[in-house]
Formats: C-alpha cells, sequence, structure tokens
C-alpha cells in the first residue's frame, strides 16, 4: 500500500490508513493469494448466475466479480464450512459411495445404464392472497433406484449448452437415476424461496417428485435488497 500523503504524515513517512482502505488491501492480497491456489474452473462451489454475479453454493453467498470470491474463499468462513463439510463426508462415509478417498468434492462417475426420461405434468398456477404466478411440476419415476430422491438444481442460461444464451430465460434441473437428467426452460426471474413457497416432495409409495415454484412479483424483485421497503403483503 501507499502509505504517503496521508493525513498526520510526515514528509517521506508512512500515514495511517483508513478502514476502507485496509479492507481493500486485505481483499487484493487475498485474491492473489487465491489466484496462486484456486481454479475457478475446477472449483465446484463456484457459480455463476442469470444476472452476471457469482455465488458460493457452499457458504451461500453473493459476489459482484471473481475478485470478491475468490477473496472470500480464503476467509474464515469458507475456510470453516470446508472443513465442516469435509468432517461431515467423512462421517457419512461418502468414500464408500463413490467419492475417491482423499479428494474433497470430485466424484467417481458411475456406470448407470439410462433408462430414458420420467413422464411429468405441469400445471400453472397463482398464489390467491399474493397474487403471485408459478408451476407445479409432477414427475413420475416408477422405475426409480431405490434409496434415491430426485434433486433439482437451476441453471443459467450461459451454463447450458442446448439452445443459444439468452439472458431471459433459465432452466430447471432434476436428476434421478437410472433416468435421464430432464431440463425445463423458465424464465429469469427470481423465485420466491421465502415461507415455504418453494418447495418439493417426493412420494415413496407412488414414486411422484413434485416441485412447486412461486416467481416474486415485480414489486419484489425491484425493491427486495432496498432497506426499509421489504416484500410487499397480501392484497386485499
Amino acid at each position: 500500500m501507499d502509505y504517503q500523503n496521508r493525513a498526520g504524515s510526515k514528509f517521506g513517512g508512512g500515514g495511517v490508513a483508513s478502514q476502507s482502505a485496509t479492507n481493500a488491501d486485505r481483499r487484493e492480497r487475498l485474491r492473489k493469494l487465491a489466484l496462486e491456489t484456486i481454479d475457478l474452473d475446477k472449483d465446484p462451489y463456484f457459480f455463476k448466475n442469470h444476472v452476471g454475479s457469482f455465488e458460493c453454493r457452499l457458504c451461500l453467498t453473493v459476489h459482484q466479480n471473481d475478485g470478491s470470491y475468490l477473496a472470500h474463499t480464503q476467509g474464515r468462513k469458507h475456510q470453516t464450512n470446508l472443513a465442516r463439510r469435509a468432517a461431515r463426508e467423512q462421517k457419512e462415509g461418502r468414500d464408500r459411495e463413490g467419492f475417491m478417498p482423499g479428494v474433497q468434492g470430485v466424484q467417481v462417475k458411475k456406470n448407470v445404464v439410462k433408462i430414458g426420461r420420467p413422464g411429468y405434468k405441469i400445471t400453472k398456477i397463482r398464489d390467491p392472497l399474493t397474487r403471485q404466478v408459478g408451476m407445479l411440476y409432477q414427475l413420475m419415476y416408477p422405475e426409480i433406484t431405490p434409496g434415491i430422491t430426485p434433486r433439482v438444481r437451476f441453471m443459467s442460461a450461459y451454463e447450458q449448452k442446448v439452445d443459444d444464451p439468452d439472458k431471459t430465460f433459465q432452466y430447471m434441473l432434476v436428476a434421478a437415476e437410472p433416468y435421464e437428467t430432464c431440463g425445463f426452460k423458465l424464465q429469469a426471474r427470481e423465485i420466491d424461496r421465502k415461507d415455504d413457497r418453494f418447495w418439493t416432495w417426493f412420494d415413496e409409495d407412488t414414486k411422484e417428485f413434485y416441485i412447486q415454484i412461486l416467481f416474486k412479483t415485480e414489486r419484489d424483485e425491484r425493491y427486495s435488497n432496498v432497506p426499509g421497503l421489504g416484500p410487499s403483503g397480501p392484497r386485499k
């Protein structure tokens, strides 16, 4: 850091750095340190969402640029969560379920014969109080592998390789062995995850998997991060 020309400093000497300048220098040092040890293309927790921000899937944090994310990976919170994740995986015996011992986050590809795509049904829904619109997905997995629960993941238009990237859309992927992973094309709108508005449920008896999503209203999307302007309440 350049400590010259600061308030209270003598000619040729170092002044007192401000708190913001100190924090900026610390983040830059952490970013350079992370660049030497981390390859973002191979980081399993690095995710670029549909609005161009960067997310840490491990800590559930959002960052405006890759430098901020790299600095985050060297921080206490990320390192603590990595240690907790490693301890939990070791306790659950993940290395016996297809994970290579000694290599964190690397999964051995299983030779599973795919049996096709599941049947599905899509219903448009609307919350009667908030007037939010959404979808209810019903997928049928009659031959699902015992002990397997379907998994859901959202993907931006820039991650997929099927269609030309279009920032107005996002994709929802549903995976369950031995079926092929299926994807649904959605509007690139923020999904409301509060108050159990987004939920999934797998019926072990009927082998049907349910997914409900509700999009935030335009007001909630616009003012969700503005102090003093919380989400709108129920409309009368």
